[in-house]
C-alpha cells in the first residue's frame, strides 16, 4: 500500500525519467465521449524525452508525441477527470491505482514477474512498429487487422512486410531535414499498404508534419486509395494516375519510394529522385530485363548460355550498376534483403541516403565504366542521369 499522493507521485516518476508506461482504463462516464483506453509511453525523440500518448476510441487509434514537461500536466489531468484505474510501470516498479467515484485513491505495488528496463534504451531496441493487439486504423480498412487489433492468418506476411519496411525508413529519419515539412512520392504504389504504413509512422509516431503523393497507373486502385484516405483524414496524403517518367508536379522531393517498379521504370523513379535531391531513396527493383540481350563476356559463357541463371545474373548486374551510379553522385548506398527469399525471389531493397556536400565521384565514375564495359551493358539509369 503506497500512502502518499498520488498525483505528486506521478509527477516525481516523471520528472525522474522512471516512468516507462501508464495504461489508463474504466472512464468514469460510458457515454463514450472518453477513450475506452489510453497508453502512455516514454519514448526518445530527437534525443528529447517525450511521452506518446496512445488513445483508443471508436475502434480507431490515435498517437500524440508530447515533450515530458506538457506530458505531466496533461496525463494527471486525464487521469483526475476521467479514468478510474491505472497501471503504471516505473523503472524499479509496478503500482496499480484505484480512484473511487468521489476520488479517494487507492495506490498498491503489484509484484513485479520481472525486472523493467532501468533506461529509455528499449525505446531503441529492434521492435515492430505496429505491434499486434492495438488497433490500427489503416490496418483494419486494408484488411489486415481485426478491429481488435488481431493480424488474420492469411495477412500475417503483409504485416511482417509493413513492419521490415519501417524498420528500414526508421533507419534513415536522421537523413530526412529535421525541421520542415517532408514531402515523399511513391512511384508504383499499387494497393498502398506501405504508403498508408509509412504515412502513418512519420506522422502520427514521429509527429512529422508530410505531404505524400502515391503514384500509380491503376485507376481503379488509386480511386480505392484515394477514398480510403480521405474516409481515415489522412490530409497530406493523396493519389494520382500516372506514369513515373512523366511526372512533373513537383520541384523538391524529401524521400521518393519505389517498391516493384518494372524494368526501367525503377530507373525513371532513381533519375526523378536525383533530380529533386532527394534525402532518402528506397527502392525494391523489379523485372529487371533491359540488360538482358545486351550482356555479353566470353569468359562467363558457362553462366550466360543458360538462360535462367542469365536472368538471375542480369537482375544483380543491373542493381549493381544502379547502386553504383547512385554512389557516384553522391549517395550511400545499402543493398538490403527486404523480404525473406522463400517469399519472393524480388527480394533485393537499393536504400539510399544523400551524403551532404559531395558531388561526382571520380573514383565511383570510373569503377562504374570499367564495370559495365566488361559485360557489354549500356544501363538505363546511366542515359537518365546524364552524368
Amino acid at each position: 500500500m503506497m500512502n502518499e499522493d498520488w498525483s505528486l507521485q506521478l509527477l516525481d516518476w516523471m520528472k525522474q525519467g522512471k516512468l516507462l508506461q501508464a495504461v489508463l482504463s474504466q472512464p468514469r462516464r460510458k457515454d463514450g465521449s472518453v477513450a475506452a483506453k489510453v497508453e502512455v509511453k516514454a519514448i526518445m525523440l530527437r534525443q528529447q524525452l517525450h511521452f506518446q500518448f496512445i488513445t483508443y476510441k471508436n475502434n480507431q487509434v490515435f498517437h500524440d508525441n508530447i515533450v515530458a514537461e506538457q506530458a505531466e500536466e496533461k496525463l494527471v489531468t486525464m487521469i483526475e477527470e476521467h479514468y478510474r484505474q491505472v497501471l503504471f510501470q516505473t523503472t524499479e516498479q509496478k503500482v496499480q491505482l484505484f480512484l473511487s467515484k468521489k476520488g479517494k485513491p487507492l495506490m498498491r505495488v503489484l509484484e513485479q514477474t520481472k525486472k523493467p528496463t532501468s533506461s529509455l534504451e528499449h525505446n531503441r531496441t529492434k521492435k515492430r512498429i505496429f505491434p499486434e493487439g492495438e488497433p490500427i486504423s489503416f490496418l483494419v480498412e486494408l484488411g489486415i487487422m481485426s478491429k481488435e487489433g488481431k493480424i488474420f492468418a492469411k495477412k500475417q506476411d503483409k504485416y511482417r512486410q509493413i513492419n521490415r519496411f519501417l524498420e528500414m525508413v526508421a533507419d534513415t529519419l536522421p537523413a530526412l531535414p529535421p525541421n520542415k515539412p517532408l514531402t515523399i512520392v511513391d512511384f508504383g504504389c499499387g494497393k498502398s499498404y506501405l504508403t498508408f504504413a509509412l504515412y502513418y509512422m512519420l506522422t502520427e509516431v514521429h509527429g512529422r508534419q508530410v505531404t505524400m503523393v502515391g503514384l500509380d497507373l491503376k485507376v481503379d486502385v488509386i480511386e480505392h486509395c484515394e477514398q480510403l484516405a480521405r474516409q481515415l483524414n489522412y490530409e497530406g496524403l493523396r493519389f494520382l494516375v500516372g506514369d513515373i517518367a512523366q511526372y512533373n508536379d513537383l520541384e523538391q522531393v524529401d524521400m521518393v519510394v519505389t517498391l516493384h517498379a518494372c524494368d526501367t521504370a525503377t530507373d525513371a523513379a532513381l533519375a526523378k529522385a536525383v533530380q529533386w535531391g532527394a534525402s532518402v531513396i528506397m527502392s525494391v527493383p523489379c523485372c529487371q530485363h533491359q540488360l538482358f540481350k545486351q550482356l555479353e563476356n566470353a569468359n562467363l559463357t558457362p553462366l550466360l548460355s543458360h538462360g535462367l541463371l542469365k536472368e538471375r545474373f542480369t537482375a544483380l548486374v543491373t542493381d549493381a550498376a544502379r547502386s553504383h551510379l547512385l554512389q557516384t553522385v553522391g549517395y550511400k548506398v545499402q543493398m538490403l534483403e527486404f523480404i525473406d527469399l522463400e517469399h519472393t525471389p524480388k527480394n533485393i531493397m537499393i536504400r539510399a541516403t544523400k551524403v551532404e556536400n559531395s558531388g561526382i565521384s571520380k573514383q565511383k565514375w570510373e569503377e562504374y565504366l570499367c564495370y559495365k564495359e566488361t559485360l557489354h551493358i549500356e544501363p538505363a539509369l546511366e542515359q537518365m542521369l546524364n552524368i
